[in-house]
């Protein structure tokens, strides 16, 4: 493990209407989907797991385990980092039209262009 994505747990529809108000504010937008029902949003109040970037070449994969009752996501390294690495997961957007492309600038060697 490497560390805890932490911020406010808060319901999906809750995560869409603060989403369209940070994106009013011209805010980065930073929250993560547990499941079905409910994000993390870490915009406010959210630790520095937050800043982790995207890769299509990641050296840390996300999960989402149970602890004591309580939903949490983790990450934790999927191979060796080297020291000075930045670290990075797949965010695995849900696939979107054309119109609604998130371009990815990752430089991997297979990277899909698009983060959806």
């Amino acid at each position: 493990m490497v560390i805890e994505y932490i911020g406010t747990i808060i319901r999906s529809e809750v995560a869409n209407r603060k989403e369209r108000l940070y994106e009013s504010q011209n805010r980065g937008v930073y929250m993560f989907r547990i499941d079905n029902d409910f994000v993390i949003d870490a915009t406010i109040t959210g630790g520095p797991a937050r800043y982790i970037n995207h890769s299509c070449a990641p050296n840390c994969i996300t999960e989402v385990v149970t602890v004591e009752k309580e939903n949490k996501i983790i990450i934790s390294s999927c191979r060796r980092i080297q020291r000075g690495e930045e670290l990075s997961y797949d965010y695995k957007f849900d696939l979107e039209d054309d119109q609604h492309k998130i371009p990815c600038h990752c430089g991997a060697l297979n990277c899909r262009k698009w983060m959806n």
